[in-house]
């Protein structure tokens, strides 16, 4: 059954703002996405009033999620500072699950990090991320599972990059995430991975125009109304760079460590740097750096030339006393396996990529042992 704008609207008439105003008629609502039985949409009001609009963000997600034909229902509470108001008024107001920036807090308020709290059946989460983005790292990602797979771990891989997930096309997956009893949404099995991504409920060209509240609210329903099973291990594919979505699933679950992707060129470099300081002001464990695209072997002549320098994230390992995870090419067969939607670790699983993210993956989970052992 094909669920309409129109129908969203009719539902959240019915849904009282503060003011006792109908919220279709209280100029607060961005604009309703629907598509294939998702809704999108996100409440925006001011910020001093944003405790008060909680509860009608929690009765119009409700609304909508009654309507016959939607399966998913992503509603976000946007709460702006106006002109003048102090700057200790809240910037935003989160979901229900979400959370505050580390800079909002205040002295003797509780610590954003007591709000985490682990996901049931999963020993532990990780996240896979970078300082920029087209270094390789949702690929990286990707082939790390398969790694962790091959080594005999039930692995789940999470696309968290709202803005641009690539999940999709690197598995080769176009179906839809199916809802069980408890309208929980049931991740997709491909190569022996527990696979969501935010590009199983958009389409691949949908512009994702979201405010950061929004991108939180995503994330954390993907995180929590996923029915992920028993799991060894949570490959989190992170958006680049140390925003909202880093914050936030720092803060929702105790993340037992960050694999930070790198290229050799000094300009990563830096970048990863960022992101390697920020996993550590949040006490997330760095689990080690990787060097993609280290160097190019021709496969005509075997001449190995080093494209983007080399070298140059396991110096910057050393200096920053975390651990090397390992180098990996930049080869042609890496690409081609990624477009086709057949990653390499399974493609070629022999060959010598694949033998790359199996000691990759090794490296990991040697120092996340511990955790697996004690869930």
């Amino acid at each position: 059954m094909s669920v309409t704008q129109q129908q969203v609207l009719d539902s959240l008439t019915q849904v009282a703002s503060p003011r006792g105003v109908p919220l279709t008629n209280a100029n607060v609502l961005s604009a309703i996405s629907v598509t294939d039985g998702k809704v999108f949409f996100s409440i925006n009001v001011d910020a001093a009033e944003a405790r008060a609009w909680e509860s009608v963000r929690a009765q119009a997600e409700a609304a909508v999620r009654a309507i016959p034909g939607v399966t998913t229902a992503m509603i976000a509470l946007t709460a702006e500072r106006k002109p003048g108001t102090p700057q200790a008024a809240p910037a935003a107001h989160r979901h229900s699950h979400g959370v505050q920036p580390a800079s909002a807090h205040r002295p003797g308020a509780a610590s954003p990090m007591s709000r985490q709290a682990d996901i049931p059946g999963v020993a532990a989460v990780i996240a896979v991320a970078s300082g920029k983005g087209g270094v390789g790292k949702s690929t990286t990602a990707l082939n790390l599972a398969l790694g962790l797979r091959d080594l005999g771990l039930r692995v789940g891989l999470l696309d968290a990059d709202i803005y641009g997930p690539s999940v999709p096309r690197l598995t080769g997956i176009n179906e839809k995430p199916q809802l069980d009893d408890n309208r929980k949404m049931i991740p997709i099995k491909c190569f022996g991975l527990s696979i969501m991504s935010i590009g199983f409920l958009v389409e691949e060209d949908t512009a994702m125009i979201w405010r950061g509240p929004m991108v939180m609210s995503a994330i954390t329903q993907m995180l929590r109304d996923v029915a992920w099973g028993t799991l060894d291990i949570l490959v989190v594919d992170m958006p680049p760079g140390t925003g909202d979505a880093q914050l936030t699933l720092a803060q929702n679950v105790p993340l037992k460590g960050a694999v930070i992707i790198s290229t050799p060129q000094d300009l990563s470099l830096i970048d990863a740097r960022r992101g390697l300081a920020m996993f550590k002001k949040v006490n997330v464990p760095v689990l080690g750096i990787v060097e993609n695209m280290s160097y190019f072997q021709c496969p005509e002549c075997g001449t190995r030339s080093d494209i983007f320098g080399h070298g140059g994230a396991r110096h910057e390992a050393e200096r920053l006393g975390v651990p090397f995870l390992g180098e990996i090419p930049l080869h042609m067969s890496i690409r081609t396996t990624s477009d086709e939607g057949n990653p390499v670790v399974v493609s070629e699983p022999d060959g010598p990529h694949a033998a790359i993210y199996r000691a990759i993956g090794s490296r990991v989970r040697d120092q996340l042992q511990g955790a697996i052992a004690a869930a």
